[in-house]
Formats: C-alpha cells, sequence, structure tokens
C-alpha cells in the first residue's frame, strides 16, 4: 500500500485529572519529569535508567545488589540485565508482603464453570506455594529442574507456578487443551523431571479427561519422574504407583514454612514455548528479573493497575497472559481472579456475571470472544451491573472498529478505554499499547509501550509513517527473552537477522497521522496483489462490518497473472444461510472499499478459522488447508477438526 488511512476520529479522551495518583505519576514526580512523552523520551535513550527506575517504582528486594543494570557486550540480541544480583521473584510476589496489611488482603479469587467459588488472601497462597514447594523438595526436586504445569486454571496452577519458582526451578507452562503429542514434544525438549496436572477439567458441563493425555504423553517422555495430579473432577484416572502422587495426599501435610532459593537475577525462571510456522515449537527463556518485570511495568504504567484492583485476564497458563496476571498483580499488590470453564456456559452471560460477581476493575478479552458475544445482542450485558469495571483490556489478534465500538458503547458505555495491547511471549508484554492517559481512535494503540522503543520501517528498515510496514524495537528492554532454550541460532535468525541491531517481531503495523498505532496481522500473512500490499485485518474489517459476519479471514493464493490472488473466508451469524448471492455481495463490499482490482477471488463460508487459545487466527494454516498443503505445527490450535473442513472446502473449490 503506498498509503494508510484507517479513519475514524477519537472516541475516548481521559479525564483531565486521570494522571493524577496513576503509577505514572509517581514515576514521573521521583525523576523529576513532567511528561508521558519525555518519561518515554528518556526510557529509550537510557534503557537502563528506565529498567533500574521500573525496580525502584515496584519496590524490587534483591538478595545481594547487582552491579550493572544492563550489560550490552555481546550486542543487544544477548543483553543482559541486573548483573551479579542475586533475588528470586517468588520473595517479591509474596514473601517480602508477610507482616503488612497486603498478606491480609484477597490476593486470588477463582470460580469454576460448575459454580463453586474459592478465594485466597496473599497470606494463605504463601502458605499453600510453601507447602508445595516443601514437597517438590521432597521429591528430590529443585534449582534449575523443568517442571511442567499441565492443568485448567484453578488457584492450584498458580500454587504451582510459584513452587517451583520457589525453588529456584524452571516453569514449563503447557495449554490445557495441547494434545499427548504437543505436551510430549514441550517436556521433552526443556527436559522436564516433573509434572503438575489434574484429572480432568470442566467444559460446557462435561468432563474432560487431561490425565489420560497426560499419561499419553509421558510414554513418550521417560525422563520425567514425578506427576503431582490435583483431582478436579472425580473422575476415574489410570494410575502409575511411585510415578504419580495426589496433591491431596502430597502437599498438605508439609509445613507451610519454607526457604525461598536465592537465585541469580538471570537464573532461568521460565520456557514458554510458541508454535512456528515450521519445525518444533520455539522455548522462550524468560528470568527472575525479566518477565514479572515487564509484566508489571505495563499492568502499572499502562492499565495504571492498583493495589485495590482485581485484574481478570481470560487467558490459560499455557498462553503468556497467564503468567503475565499471576506475576504483575502480585508484585502489585492486586488482585486477580481466574475462571475455569466456557465463556458463554451455562449461559451467554457468564463473561458480565463474572465482573459484576466479582468486581472486576480490569477485564482482558480478545476480539474473537467480543465478535461471539456481540452477536448474541445487548440483553445479556445489561443484566448485570459493571459499575466497577475501569477498563477493558485486549490482545490477541487486530481488532475490527465494529466490534471494538459495541464493546465501547454498550459494555463501556461510552466511557470506559479499551486498552489495546500488542506483543509477545518473547517480549514478555507489550511492543504497543493504549493507556488510561492518552485519547483512543477505535481498534488503535495510543503508541509504543512505555520503555519499548518501537518504530515502523520500510523493506530498507527506513522509518515511515502514513503506511504500512514491519514493526521492528530498536533497543533492548528488561523483559526481552534471553533466546531460544538450546537454540541460539534460531533467535538470531527470527529476530535478529534482517536488519543490524534491530528486532524484527514479525507484525504488519501502521500510524496514522494523528500518532495513533493499528498492527495489521503477521507480516508473513502480508497478501501482494499486482504489486499492491494488503494487511488481511483490513480486508476482514470490511467483510466482518456485514450483519451476517461474524468472523472473517484473508488470504493471498497463487495467480499466473497478477502474483497472488484474495481468497476470504466468512463465518455467518446464527440463522444466516450461506448462497452465491450472500458471496457476490460480500465481495462487492470489498471491491468497493479497496478497488475492483482487490475483488476476492473466492468468498468462502467455513464453521469457524483455526485459532489458538488467546484467539488468534492462524492465517498460514487456513492458507495451508485450502491449499491442501502441509500445515505445519497444530499444537496450538483449540479447533483443529476445523483444518480439515477448510482443506475439503478447497478441493470442492478446484
Amino acid at each position: 500500500m503506498s498509503g494508510f488511512d484507517f479513519g475514524g476520529e477519537f472516541v475516548w479522551h481521559p479525564e483531565p485529572d486521570a494522571l493524577a495518583g496513576s503509577h505514572l505519576m509517581e514515576l514521573m514526580r521521583n525523576h523529576g519529569l513532567v511528561s508521558p512523552e519525555e518519561v518515554q523520551k528518556r526510557a529509550i535513550a537510557d534503557v537502563g535508567w528506565f529498567a533500574e527506575a521500573t525496580l525502584q517504582h515496584l519496590g524490587i528486594e534483591f538478595y545481594e545488589p547487582y552491579s550493572q543494570i544492563v550489560d550490552l557486550s555481546r550486542g543487544k540480541p544477548w543483553a543482559t540485565w541486573c548483573v551479579g544480583g542475586r533475588m528470586n521473584i517468588v520473595h517479591n510476589c509474596l514473601d517480602r508482603w508477610m507482616g503488612t496489611a497486603t498478606e491480609r488482603k484477597t490476593t486470588l479469587r477463582w470460580e469454576g464453570e460448575e459454580g463453586e467459588v474459592r478465594t485466597l488472601t496473599y497470606a494463605e497462597l504463601n502458605r499453600e506455594v510453601n507447602r508445595t514447594a516443601n514437597a517438590l523438595r521432597s521429591l528430590g526436586l529443585g534449582k534449575g529442574d523443568a517442571v511442567g504445569l499441565y492443568m485448567p486454571m484453578t488457584p492450584e496452577i498458580a500454587i504451582a507456578l510459584l513452587a517451583v519458582a520457589k525453588i529456584g526451578g524452571i516453569i514449563l507452562p503447557l495449554f490445557s487443551g495441547y494434545g499427548a503429542g504437543a505436551v510430549a514434544t514441550r517436556l521433552s525438549d526443556a527436559g522436564a523431571r516433573a509434572l503438575f496436572c489434574a484429572d480432568g477439567a470442566y467444559r460446557r458441563g462435561r468432563v474432560v479427561n487431561m490425565k489420560s493425555v497426560a499419561d499419553e504423553a509421558l510414554s513418550q517422555t521417560p525422563e520425567v519422574e514425578h506427576v503431582i495430579v490435583h483431582r478436579r473432577t472425580g473422575i476415574d484416572i489410570p494410575w502409575t504407583e511411585g510415578r504419580d502422587h495426589w496433591w491431596h495426599e502430597l502437599i498438605p501435610a508439609q509445613s507451610s514454612s519454607a526457604p525461598t532459593e536465592k537465585t541469580s537475577a538471570e537464573d532461568v525462571l521460565m520456557i514458554i514455548y510458541t508454535s512456528g510456522t515450521t519445525g518444533r515449537p520455539k522455548g522462550a527463556v524468560h528470568t527472575h528479573c525479566g518477565f514479572p518485570i515487564k509484566a508489571a511495568q505495563d499492568l502499572a504504567f499502562g492499565f495504571d493497575l492498583r493495589a485495590d484492583d482485581t485484574l481478570y485476564w481470560m487467558t490459560d497458563m499455557g498462553w503468556m497472559m497467564g503468567p503475565w496476571q499471576v506475576f504483575g498483580t502480585l508484585l502489585l499488590g492486586s488482585t486477580m481472579l481466574f475462571y475455569d470453564g466456557a465463556p458463554d456456559f451455562p449461559d451467554v452471560d457468564r463473561v458480565w456475571k463474572l465482573v459484576a460477581d466479582h468486581r472486576v476493575t480490569t477485564l482482558g478479552v480478545s476480539p474473537t470472544l467480543i465478535r461471539a458475544l456481540m452477536a448474541r445482542g445487548d440483553e445479556p450485558v445489561k443484566r448485570h451491573d459493571l459499575a466497577s469495571l475501569r477498563a477493558f483490556g485486549s490482545t490477541g489478534e487486530p481488532w475490527n472498529p465494529g466490534p471494538w465500538m459495541w464493546l465501547f458503547q454498550t459494555v463501556g458505555e461510552g466511557r470506559r478505554p479499551i486498552i489495546n495491547y500488542s506483543g509477545g511471549t518473547e517480549i514478555s508484554g507489550g511492543i504497543v499499547g493504549g493507556n488510561m492517559f492518552t485519547p483512543l481512535k477505535p481498534a488503535a494503540f495510543a503508541g509504543p509501550s512505555l520503555g519499548i522503543a518501537a518504530d515502523v520501517v520500510d523493506e530498507e528498515g527506513r522509518s515511515i509513517r502514513g503506511q504500512v510496514g514491519e514493526l521492528v524495537i530498536r533497543q533492548p528492554w528488561i523483559g526481552m527473552t534471553r533466546g531460544f532454550w538450546r537454540d541460539p541460532d534460531r533467535y538470531i535468525e527470527t529476530y535478529w537477522s534482517r536488519f543490524p541491531d534491530v528486532w524484527v517481531h514479525g507484525d504488519f503495523a501502521a500510524i496514522d497521522a494523528d500518532g495513533q498505532w493499528y498492527i495489521l496481522g503477521r507480516s508473513d500473512d502480508t497478501i501482494k496483489i499486482a504489486g499492491k500490499r494488503l494487511g488481511p485485518a483490513e480486508i476482514e474489517s470490511i467483510l466482518v462490518h456485514h450483519p451476517a459476519v461474524v468472523e472473517a479471514g484473508a488470504i493471498g493464493v497463487p495467480d499466473a497473472i497478477k502474483g497472488s490472488a484474495l481468497v476470504c473466508f466468512a463465518v455467518l451469524a446464527p440463522g444466516v444461510e450461506p448462497n452465491s448471492a450472500l458471496a457476490n455481495e460480500l465481495g462487492d463490499l470489498v471491491a468497493a472499499a479497496m478497488g475492483k482490482a482487490l475483488r476476492p477471488q473466492a468468498i468462502v463460508f467455513v464453521p469457524d478459522l483455526p485459532k489458538t487459545r488467546n484467539a488468534k487466527v492462524m492465517r498460514r494454516v487456513l492458507r495451508a488447508a485450502y491449499l491442501d498443503e502441509p500445515p505445519g505445527d497444530l499444537s496450538a490450535l483449540v479447533n483443529p477438526e476445523v483444518v480439515e473442513e477448510i482443506r475439503k472446502v478447497g478441493r470442492d473449490e478446484d
């Protein structure tokens, strides 16, 4: 595209005194800075200053002080932080709150799909983490040992995560919907010695057996010595004597006091796997002074999450937003909500009921979820008192303006900001985001997250504005992954090989004339037709504007004349029947908006789009299935069955 105009006007403006009493104002005051813009300018000019200012703001405590905040001697890709310092993030999440008023605060609220509710204070969570840490040590586990987490979103998964970190182990979060092959691959690659799992989980009133999946995976990973099983559903499960241990038999009997391992700041805390287009999954390595600090930093300066706030991010612990929520809320002394179940069961108002019942102040959603809930109308929202809500967060995929406006106006009553947030597992949070202090346009970002030196560049690496380009980062940051587990060359090739000393994230982005940023999908999803470059989100926004379309996906397919032709996929609203007239109407919509040359070659009606659990549409899988090509790694898909349905459609089109 030669120009970029997403359109739209500013629809949300902060209150005049929005900065007053905020985390950002406190940072500004402590460092003699007069505006958020001045903070950002200094933060990207001096990354060490900003990291140190953040550590001080969060009150991070070290057993032994660091000698240097950042070491760039090996180059930007291999920056290390808090050099020589010794600290354990669990000390900062829990230990330091003991003996203060915070220990009596509720830290975790939980609701199960079946309606059970539990709460834990900081002191209660600390005691359960200590018991679990002692249990792990009793099994011979300790510093440097990788432990998998394959559980639904119950309090036990947060306890297990923190207990692994407390003993100096390596957390290995696994998506609770993974099949045996995906679990086995990740356990094996990380060299895991133990696994936490559940007997099963509830999903839409049914019990999903997780232990049998875990056992199948463990048959391929004999190096896993211990399995600790939480009885979530009470179903009968297979059992291996000597290896398997019931949570309720092993852990409650342990002492509620336990020492916290005095790890180095740069010791490995966690490996989070992300799926690649081809090949084995990539294990992003994170440290004690990295991922959790970036999570709390973004929650503080972007979302302004305060000690009396309750955060509910609809996530799984296998997606980075799960650990992000746990570490971020605990470091800020806030409260988190977990919900284990389907977001529209037993009724479509379940999300709004959760917000009302648990007094949620910040609600994290995905555009996919909102499109689905929007199709059910306004009435489910109106059933509930949502007065506690201060703001929405959203991540996982680009927005379309229509669903964004529905959330803003219908649920947010035109006064609650939607803090759009985009980054990734390797980032430990956001590259770009909205915030509580900057006006917003629909589907836009206010700009780079504080401390991130983001830019949009052309194919030569030159900064551009008003055009679509590559999203890049020009300076390292404390949350940056320390590489891919046992695969340094792949890390460099993935992010640092295109432009010297510049992180190329792989997203298609643009900045409009008002300085608002937009993410338009993965840059490897770029569609180039007759020399014109398109972001799929642009096309998809046009299609979902039609009342018959709930979701849409756009891909490029080979074309002998144009190089690529546009093929669009549409998921229709309930009760709408697919037909050729509707397909022509949708094709006309795209042609009218984008020009006749960019009219879709085909409009394909499908029951669903291939998506990850965090609601990202996997366009490369969509394209491979439609073209009957190998789809690559499908382990992250929440709905792998749709791939074969799309493959059949592609064959029929031929």
